[in-house]
């Protein structure tokens, strides 16, 4: 069974910078799409970035020249560093991975595999 584990969320001002991290406990890692996803309260989930197995990266437009996405296959783990955060911004962030898929923000909500979840708060 794929586990997937998210940390690093947390309450910032706007402007600020936070490091979300995601560890998958599956020895395939290397070969999944993985990404991540966000859902604010009232509002449909939103993909955030995704980086395919070639390391390929997607951004949606929204934190496009904000947020940057890695991948680290050695420790089997997703990175998001976010910055010039924003009220917007503000939202549960999950990490998700599957094989075989499109490697775009806009089909990360489908993916096989995710997390539960890290909370970003930020105030203005």
């Amino acid at each position: 069974q794929v586990r997937v584990a998210e940390s690093g969320g947390g309450s910032v001002q706007a402007g600020g910078s936070l490091r979300l991290s995601c560890v998958v406990s599956e020895y395939t890692f290397s070969r999944y799409c993985v990404g991540w996803f966000r859902q604010a309260p009232g509002k449909a989930r939103e993909g955030v970035a995704a980086v395919d197995v070639d390391d390929t990266i997607a951004y949606a437009d929204s934190v496009q020249g904000r947020f940057i996405i890695s991948r680290d296959n050695t420790n089997n783990t997703l990175y998001l560093q976010m910055n010039s955060l924003q009220p917007a911004d503000t939202a549960m962030y999950y990490c998700a991975a599957d094989g075989g898929v499109y490697c775009y923000p806009d089909y990360i909500t489908a993916f096989q595999y995710r997390g539960q979840g890290t909370q970003v708060t930020v105030s203005s």
